[in-house]
């Protein structure tokens, strides 16, 4: 018997999507067309559609870009999923929830799955859908199993007020979906929603701050869409510098801290090994499990709200310690040579080998990466994977958990790495934008970039351009690299970062961009619809100096493996 997570009579013609989607960077925000440049239903409308995918990918705000989709009248119809889903039923949730708008959300075995991708049209009405000549009962969700604390009941009942009584009843709807017995209390939590992908986006933290919203703990902020102090002065037209500042002030109205960074882990105040945290953003949550032993699901944007809020998150997922073992193996060779290019590119086929699975990455036990590296590689495994994490053998501080039984094993080889390069490089060589900062560069990384310049200035007409967070921002001013990459032609830009920047501050006229982002490389051509070169560090710094990108991969690519 299928579930019905979220329930609404429905119907409309069938589309498979063979891959999971990641609706933020991969659809249109208005249109519902499939955007992502490397996903095998790209052009596709979702807008009316039943859409069959396995499960969700990519980032946490596609909650709100589903929302934002309900309002212009592009939604699926309905979501049908084989697997666990998150971040596209809580932004049906809060769709129907709070705005009336339906997305029937359906969660559906293997072989009910396989049976219901062959039907042309399908139709969910009362509970039941039919697709051709299957008919399934669907099983409704229910949060009335679970076990809730006297103040939970208490939230619950309105005593604390409006606003944490919705959030609690949307982590209620979404505990009974994940299967979970109970809440658990989290120490602090990272907001993603404070995006401004549509309008949708402020609606929500409007009407929440309005019904007098308010965190419990601890709060940090994602990177927002503009630079909150001087948009005006850069360009950006009022109609989306307005609202998307007035995004932001509405979830430090309601208590938040303006970190609007994307790589919360930065922080001097990182969450230690074991601690439940409550993180959205996508590259954000697989760091903290994956490389600081932290504990927190991959969050949707909005329910990050609800938890901080009221401070509990249903225990679920990789809260548990049982469900944070790779079920995956996934044997890559460290090639002679191999340079900084080599940890996203891993991620990113490391994601693809494990695309809804905790891999284990073995073979690197030698391997001495950076922060830095481990953050690139997390960020671009997020692109591909839906896992919120990934263990690699001798540096993960879990990696020796026992592998799931039945787990399978996959090998990344040197034609793997040779096929991702080309495919990240298949833009032209003249380049016009070196694009830095995807997660939000790091002090040693501005610091590297600037020792990378060697003195050496951004050839005109090539924009050269760092997306930081604020502390960072203040570390490279206190010790003269910011000064040095200025003095350069290096633009920085702190609050926002390249999964929400938008025109003029992209420059409007590039074509081309470069970056040393696996996350980037994979997103830009459905963002910003450039084309794309890719390569490490000091080749990013040899495009931004000459306009051109090296020809050649580096040398390790030909011995990887």
């Amino acid at each position: 018997m299928g579930k019905l997570i979220v329930p609404a009579n429905v119907g409309g013609p069938v589309l498979v999507c063979t891959e999971g989607l990641s609706f933020w960077g991969g659809v249109d925000a208005r249109s519902g067309v499939i955007v992502d440049a490397h996903h095998p239903q790209q052009g596709e409308a979702l807008g009316g559609r039943v859409v069959l995918m396995p499960t969700s990918r990519g980032s946490c705000t596609g909650s709100g870009v589903l929302l934002g989709l309900t309002f212009a009248g592009n939604a699926p119809a309905a979501l049908i999923f084989r697997e666990n889903e998150d971040i596209l039923t809580l932004g049906a949730v809060i769709a129907d929830r709070m705005f009336g708008n339906h997305v029937a959300v359906v969660r559906l075995d293997a072989a009910e799955f396989a049976a219901v991708g062959r039907a042309a049209t399908v139709s969910i009405t009362d509970g039941v859908l039919t697709a051709g000549e299957t008919r399934i009962v669907l099983d409704p969700v229910s949060a009335d199993a679970l076990e809730l604390s006297e103040a939970d009941r208490a939230v619950l009942q309105g005593q604390s007020g409006a606003a944490p009584k919705l959030a609690m009843e949307t982590i209620c709807t979404m505990a009974a979906a994940q299967g979970a017995t109970r809440l658990t209390d989290v120490t602090r939590v990272h907001i993603d929603g404070c995006i401004y992908a549509s309008p949708a986006f402020l609606t929500f933290a409007r009407r929440m701050a309005d019904m007098g919203a308010r965190v419990k703990v601890p709060t940090t902020m994602n990177a927002i869409s503009v630079d909150h102090a001087n948009w005006r002065s850069q360009g950006v037209a009022e109609d989306f510098g307005d609202p998307a500042s007035k995004l932001a002030d509405a979830y430090v109205e309601m208590g938040a801290r303006p970190s609007f960074t994307c790589a919360p882990y930065l922080f001097a105040d990182r969450p230690a090994k074991g601690e439940d945290i409550a993180w959205a953003e996508s590259n954000a949550v697989i760091y903290a499990n994956s490389i600081l032993g932290a504990r927190t699901v991959k969050l949707p944007d909005f329910l990050d709200l609800c938890i901080a809020l009221t401070g509990r998150a249903p225990r679920s997922g990789v809260y548990l310690a049982e469900n944070r073992a790779p079920q995956r193996i996934v044997e890559v060779a460290c090639p002679a040579g191999a340079d900084d290019a080599f940890w996203p590119m891993l991620g990113w086929l490391a994601g693809q080998a494990a695309p809804d699975c905790i891999p284990l990455i073995r073979g690197l036990e030698g391997a001495t990466p950076s922060d830095d590296d481990l953050k690139a590689l997390c960020a671009a495994f997020g692109t591909t994977s839906a896992s919120p994490m990934l263990h690699v053998a001798g540096i993960t501080p879990e990696s020796d958990l026992p592998v799931a039984a039945g787990a399978t094993t996959v090998r990344i080889g040197p034609d793997d790495f040779r096929r991702l390069w080309a495919m990240f490089n298949a833009a032209p060589a003249a380049v016009d934008l070196v694009a830095l900062g995807s997660p939000h560069f790091s002090a040693e990384e501005c610091r590297a970039f600037d020792a990378a310049l060697a003195g050496r200035h951004p050839k005109p007409g090539v924009a050269t351009i760092i997306t930081l967070g604020r502390e960072t921002l203040a570390a490279i001013g206190a010790d003269g690299t910011a000064q040095r990459l200025t003095g350069a032609g290096v633009r920085l830009v702190p609050d926002l970062c390249w999964c929400s920047i938008s025109e003029p501050v992209f420059p409007p006229e590039a074509r081309v961009l470069m970056t040393n982002s696996g996350k980037y490389a994979h997103y830009a051509p459905g963002l910003c619809q450039r084309e794309v070169r890719f390569g490490n560090l000091a080749m990013c710094a040899d495009a931004a100096c000459t306009g051109q990108a090296a020809i050649a991969p580096p040398a390790w690519i030909g011995t990887a493996g």
